[in-house]
């Protein structure tokens, strides 16, 4: 059992009293709200007191509860613009235009500093200043965007930290935070929200998510996966964007009944680590079934088609087979095969297929339609190989010998000028009446 000193309880103690003093004192919600944004823990915020000494703040990204707050040492320089890099490592500029790396030894029970050294001794002016989680570092000075690239975890100074380009002028912001690989989002003085993809040197693009109400924001800080968190005259409150990706901002979520904190936060910076969380897009829904004679998506199309393919349905102008569902059965000939595919109403031949779809360019084909001709055979188209050669890909039901088969063809037969043994020129493009995307 590994004892406490009491130096290390003294220690603990301090701390604790330090964070009390402060307001920093854990809250806990009655009905915790949930944020869907995935990530590996809690996320990290890494701030600066006054005094100069740094902080560390845990929060839980479900809940927006504060899990902990850890005050260390002071940096021994007056800091002006914080970046975190990691877990355990961020930079952090001073006045003086100085850079510093700031490494941490720990940050479970108490943050304790493993070092601080300077690796940049002048031109770090930046007002602002964020690692975006993904090797990319931005910073603001007189309205212009700036980006370095950043080769290692704990960069020793130019020879790490390079590849510096202006992105463009115009980004006057009163807060500036890092949200994912070259995904930054912002306020403005006049309360306005945005989001930016910066996509190179004056290439990139801004959202506006909101239009008003963020003014009181005086420091804005995100893990990614769509989770903010800004503060508000001392309370640390926090939003989840359902989707980050789609630059609107009706689909963020206000928790003002249930802030990280409602006062207390003192810092006069705070910096996330960018890459705490991800965002994953929602699973589309599972599409219903489609029923014999009724609306069939192009996937369940080529699901069915390959159905029959995997079992290799014997073909047979007079026998039967069940469809996957093994609800109906279908002729097991190359038009049957087609009914089947589509679920259609019935077994229809290559003279009636026609019927039940409409003609299309064949350079429109898709996954689910048909090349049908008049000679008498008909295959389902599935993709194209090289759609500017006219090659794609086929499923049909062939021949007495050789039942099921997957080929490959060109648009205009190839070298024999054949498709599945019959003259491509004979063949039309074919799109059934009841197919639709998905």
């Amino acid at each position: 059992m590994r004892r406490s000193s009491s130096r290390t309880l003294r220690l603990t103690a301090t701390l604790a009293a330090a964070a009390t003093s402060l307001g920093l004192v854990t809250l806990t919600t009655a009905t915790p709200a949930q944020a869907a944004a995935i990530c590996g823990g809690n996320v990290s915020v890494y701030g600066t007191l006054p005094d100069g000494r740094l902080t560390y703040t845990a929060i839980s990204p479900n809940t927006g509860d504060r899990v902990k707050t850890l005050i260390g040492a002071n940096l021994g320089f007056e800091p002006k613009a914080m970046a975190t890099l990691n877990f355990n490592t961020v930079l952090v500029t001073s006045t003086a235009g100085e850079l510093y790396r700031v490494d941490i030894q720990t940050n479970d029970n108490a943050l304790a500093l493993a070092g601080v050294t300077r690796i940049w001794e002048s031109g770090w002016t930046f007002d602002k200043m964020v690692y975006d989680g993904a090797g990319h570092l931005y910073g603001t000075v007189a309205g212009q965007l700036h980006r370095y690239n950043v080769s290692q975890a704990k960069p020793a100074g130019p020879a790490h930290i390079a590849k510096h380009v202006v992105i463009d002028e115009g980004f006057v912001l009163k807060t500036l935070a890092a949200a994912g690989d070259d995904v930054l989002v912002a306020t403005t003085a006049d309360g306005r929200l945005l989001s930016y993809q910066i996509n190179g040197v004056g290439d990139w693009e801004s959202s506006e998510l909101k239009s008003s109400g963020w003014s009181a924001v005086d420091s804005l800080v995100s893990p990614g996966g769509g989770l903010y968190y800004g503060r508000t005259n001392g309370g640390m409150y926090w939003y989840h964007d359902a989707d980050p990706t789609d630059g609107k901002g009706g689909d963020i979520a206000y928790h003002s009944d249930d802030p990280v904190d409602a006062s207390g936060w003192t810092q006069t910076l705070l910096s996330a680590y960018a890459n705490d969380c991800t965002y994953q897009p929602p699973a589309p829904p599972t599409p219903t079934p489609s029923t014999r004679g009724g609306q069939i998506t192009r996937t369940e199309i080529m699901s069915r088609a390959v159905n029959w393919l995997n079992r290799d349905i014997p073909y047979s102008q007079s026998a039967y087979a069940s469809d996957p569902d093994g609800d109906h059965s279908y002729r097991t000939d190359c038009s049957g095969f087609i009914s089947m595919a589509w679920h259609a109403d019935s077994s229809y031949t290559t003279a009636s297929l026609p019927g039940v779809s409409a003609t299309i360019s064949k350079s429109d084909l898709q996954p689910g339609d048909a090349l049908n001709t008049s000679s008498g055979h008909v295959v389902l188209f599935e993709k194209w190989v090289d759609k500017a050669a006219g090659k794609f890909s086929y499923i049909h039901e062939s021949n007495p010998n050789d039942d099921m088969m997957r080929g490959q063809d060109y648009l205009n037969g190839g070298s024999d000028g054949r498709i599945a043994g019959h003259a491509a020129s004979g063949y039309v493009a074919l799109r059934y009446d009841k197919a639709i995307n998905g």
